[in-house]
């Protein structure tokens, strides 16, 4: 009655000899073997970065106006043009402003003449008045040593005095002569600054954008736009960080200098650096992120205004971290843990704490030490007590 289980036990021993890793032995079972891909635990340096989005935006950014009115008479660049500060952008037709500085430099000239009149009449004034002064001394000498009549002596003292107000009627006359100088002269230099407006010069170096006005069309003065410039040498990184980290932006800012790095997306050259050079002063409530911007040379042109970019934040430098690379980390029900080949090339699931990453590594800041070797490829064919060979 007990031959049925017998013979079961013995089916089961010859399936597990036909399909298994290696075949059962009498006396100890085989221990199947993993090819997988080995590395081993490293101690180096390690930057803790924090990764966001960030946004380039211009250093300096201007809308080029039309300041004087008139027909647009040349373009001197092409749209998307690198233009540097005081290159000649458009010219204004001059005609109409020409004449008008002629008008006013002939008026100003004529005011000119006047005053000059009027300064030798005055001049004239002062020597009449200064020699009816001396008539009337002499006269009132003589009066007093009885040689000239009375008469003789009103008649010039009235002189004197008539003397006195013409010298005050042609200084007043000399001041009115030079006032009106003086308005030709204003009047001409506005006249000259509105000539100059018809030349139009970029205000900052940048990058120009599509045109507003093309040769031919009418601008008008303070209201027309003619073309946008934004910087690109240098740029802003724009971004937000959670509020987490604040303690530790305010602290490295304030020592070392806060330094970032960006990479547009897609972009396989090395990311560019950076430096942060403003922190918002407050909190956004609403997201719970603090704005801060980064200033990056950009001398090869690789970032755009407006464009959206990867942006990773030092934070702060392990000279001492355990790390592995990223692909040995797995993660369970029970949180992270690896795999360890240890004696006899058999596996262990080994739990452990995860530090931060840098790029394609990982630290581990607790349940492993340096030198110890890791899985990092051919997890799913893994169960701990397995033995393992590194692949090819």
């Amino acid at each position: 009655m007990h031959a049925a289980p017998y013979v079961l036990l013995c089916g089961l021993l010859s399936l597990a000899g036909c399909g298994g890793s290696a075949p059962i032995t009498a006396g100890a079972a085989s221990v199947p073997v993993a090819t997988v891909r080995i590395a081993q635990a490293e101690v180096q340096p390690l930057p803790v970065e924090l990764a966001v989005t960030g946004r380039v935006e211009p250093v300096a950014s201007a809308v080029v106006k039309a300041q004087a009115s008139g027909v647009v008479t040349r373009v001197h660049f092409r749209e998307g043009d690198l233009v540097r500060e005081g290159d000649l952008l458009f010219e204004i037709d001059r005609r109409p402003y020409e004449e008008s500085v002629k008008v006013l430099e002939a008026n100003l000239a004529k005011d000119q003449a006047l005053t000059a009149q009027a300064e030798a009449s005055l001049r004239r004034a002062v020597a009449l008045e200064a020699f009816a002064l001396e008539q009337l001394s002499r006269y009132q000498r003589l009066r007093a040593e009885g040689v000239a009549s009375a008469q003789q002596a009103d008649q010039i003292t009235v002189d004197a005095r008539s003397r006195q107000q013409s010298v005050h009627v042609e200084r007043a006359a000399v001041d009115s002569a030079k006032a009106a100088a003086g308005a030709s002269a204003a009047a001409l230099a506005q006249a000259r600054l509105q000539l100059g407006f018809c030349t139009v010069r970029s205000p900052i170096s940048g990058r120009t954008g599509s045109l507003s006005l093309r040769t031919g069309n009418l601008a008008k003065a303070n209201e027309s736009d003619l073309v946008s410039i934004h910087s690109t040498a240098p740029v802003y990184v724009s971004f937000a960080v959670p509020e987490d980290h604040l303690a530790t932006l305010r602290r490295r800012m304030g020592s070392a200098g806060l330094t970032v790095s960006a990479q547009a997306p897609g972009d396989h050259a090395m990311a560019a650096p950076g430096r942060v050079s403003f922190l918002e002063n407050s909190v956004d409530s609403r997201t719970g992120t603090i704005r801060a911007r980064a200033e990056m040379a950009n001398a090869d042109g690789r970032f755009w205004p407006g464009q959206f970019v990867e942006v990773k934040v030092l934070l702060e430098e392990r000279p001492q971290a355990v790390v592995v690379p990223a692909a040995a980390l797995q993660t369970g029900q029970a949180g992270n843990f690896l795999y360890v080949v240890g004696a006899g090339d058999l596996v262990e699931q080994r739990p452990v704490v995860a530090g931060p990453r840098a790029t394609r590594l990982v630290s581990i800041e607790k349940g492993l030490a340096a030198g110890e070797r890791i899985v990092t490829e051919g997890h799913l064919r893994l169960t701990a007590g397995m033995k393992v060979r590194q692949a090819q």
